[in-house]
């Protein structure tokens, strides 16, 4: 299907409108900002770090040197401990009290050196760089309508848009040029922006993606996750609001609450997949949500067995709760090799199979002939879940009881989380059965979406008014999907063309 115009051609070297078909969910991106302190960008590059596993292929960080008046940038690929490390001078050249950062997970293609965040432009009342978390549902539209009318985009990021709208806004003060923008957008964001003067947060509406605000001797911090507060020494003051809008300068902290309520609806994969454990994300610790789980997962569906075996990283704490629960010993049966990264997957089946064996290796002498139980956050394709499966087979383990601490994704999603398409969810296309039998599993759980929020503390849901974004289990959206919905209507249209 052709899309609506060349810029967001799937065919270009990257594109964040399009997902990739990566064999699970990608992280998408985390975000940093502090301000008033010399120290802003050692503190970004801290900050960022702690926030690496919300995206691994690049980082960049931007400051405003108030004693030259100058935007300074530093943008690089790869990991943040090899672009803001103290041998490579990029901290150094970064000069200024207040600063934003941005760890990147592209969706698709290459990552370039234009679609690293933070993106910075000169508008009619100063400087302006952003930092975005999350996926804008009607970007495509809005960016469509900007070209029309004479906008030239310098990247295929959904961000610019945020951009352009605030460069169009007729107001004169910059965070209600900020806030135009932000009216005029669906979806999910978390985003930091940084002014001449002032620091700026805003959560969606709906709360889909994290932010926090936190402190640091005096100086405001804003950040994804609380981990990144911790890493830097500073103190957790509060969650930015779901559709709240915090303009920081060196007066006070403003809170702005300048769109229609929406009921609250942050995205549950926060605590099943994203988040750091050692995260709080609500009030709540993500790795005692995560135990939860695990417990709740063993009650539902205890299976006789020697081992509780985890899938490691992501399934550990629920692993570690499953085994509390059921009594069964815990166990590392399979050890991760954490120096491994995206490079060594491969577009091929070989190369995947390969890459599997250099992340993942069994610990055989606690494997073989033993009844196990795998558990793991979550299944999405179950591609890689077969060859785990395969792996502890070939390892001598007599029976796999594979359970899950998430309830079946059945829907993508469309707010910041890289995902598959629907037709390649293996839960969407086969029943429990079916799933057992291609993953050659001897019994297969799932946790219910009623344990589920149990484990949450929600008791159970509301389904006129659910806790949660949970709509890559229910197909339950909280916001118009404007660029999907215009996919589909091409698509239909096309297709009865043909038919014609």
């Amino acid at each position: 299907m052709a899309s609506p115009d060349p810029f967001f051609d799937p065919g270009l070297e990257d594109n964040d409108f399009h997902p990739g078909k990566k064999d699970g969910m990608g992280h998408k991106c985390g975000v940093f900002g502090v301000f008033g302190r010399d120290d802003a960008a050692i503190l970004t590059a801290l900050g960022l770090h702690a926030l690496q596993h919300r995206g691994q292929e690049a980082c960049g960080i931007v400051t405003f040197d108030g004693k030259g008046g100058t935007f300074r940038s530093e943008r690089h690929m790869g990991l943040v401990g090899d672009s803001f490390s103290h041998d490579s001078g990029a901290v150094e050249r970064l000069p200024g009290r207040a600063a934003i950062g941005h760890n990147r997970y592209s969706t698709s293609g290459r990552v370039v050196l234009r679609n690293i965040q933070p993106i910075y432009a000169d508008l009619a009342h100063g400087g302006l760089a952003i930092a975005h978390n999350g996926n804008l549902t009607n970007a495509r539209a809005i960016h469509h309508e900007l070209v029309q009318n004479g906008a030239i985009f310098q990247s295929t990021m959904d961000t610019e848009v945020v951009l352009q709208l605030t460069a169009r806004s007729m107001r004169n003060r910059i965070e209600d040029r900020f806030i135009d923008a932000l009216r005029q957008l669906q979806g999910g964001y978390a985003i930091v922006a940084l002014t001449n003067d002032k620091l700026i947060g805003a959560r969606d509406p709906w709360g889909l993606r994290p932010l926090v605000l936190g402190e640091i001797d005096g100086a405001p911090v804003l950040c994804s996750e609380t981990c990144a507060l911790d890493a830097i020494g500073a103190s957790f003051v509060r969650n930015i609001e779901a559709g709240e809008v915090v303009v920081i300068d060196r007066e006070r902290v403003e809170s702005l609450m300048p769109f229609p309520h929406v009921r609250a609806t942050p995205c549950v994969f926060e605590y099943v997949y994203f988040a750091r454990p050692d995260s709080i994300m609500h009030g709540q610790s993500v790795y005692e949500t995560r135990q939860r789980f695990g417990r709740v997962l063993a009650r539902e569906s205890h299976v006789d067995a020697d081992l509780i075996c985890p899938v490691p990283d992501g399934g550990n704490p629920a692993g570690l709760g499953y085994a509390e629960a059921s009594g069964i010993p815990f166990g590392f049966g399979i050890i991760r090799n954490h120096y491994v990264g995206r490079t060594f997957i491969q577009p091929t089946q070989s190369g995947r199979q390969r890459s599997i064996s250099r992340k993942h290796a069994p610990n055989r002498p606690i494997l073989e002939g033993k009844r196990v139980v795998l558990v793991d956050d979550s299944i999405v394709r179950g591609n890689t879940s077969q060859r785990i499966v395969q792996m502890i087979r070939d390892a001598g383990a007599s029976e796999i009881h594979f359970r899950v601490a998430s309830p079946p994704i059945k829907h993508p999603d469309f707010y910041g989380i890289d995902m598959p398409s629907k037709e390649e969810l293996i839960a969407s296309s086969m029943t429990i059965d079916q799933m057992k039998r291609y993953l050659k599993v001897d019994s297969l759980s799932f946790i219910s979406l009623s344990g589920f929020y149990e484990a949450l503390g929600q008791g159970k849901r509301n389904d006129a008014a659910p806790q949660f974004a949970d709509h890559c289990f229910t197909g339950d959206y909280p916001t118009p999907l404007v660029d999907r919905d215009h996919d589909m209507a091409s698509k239909e249209q096309q297709l009865s063309l043909l038919d014609d």
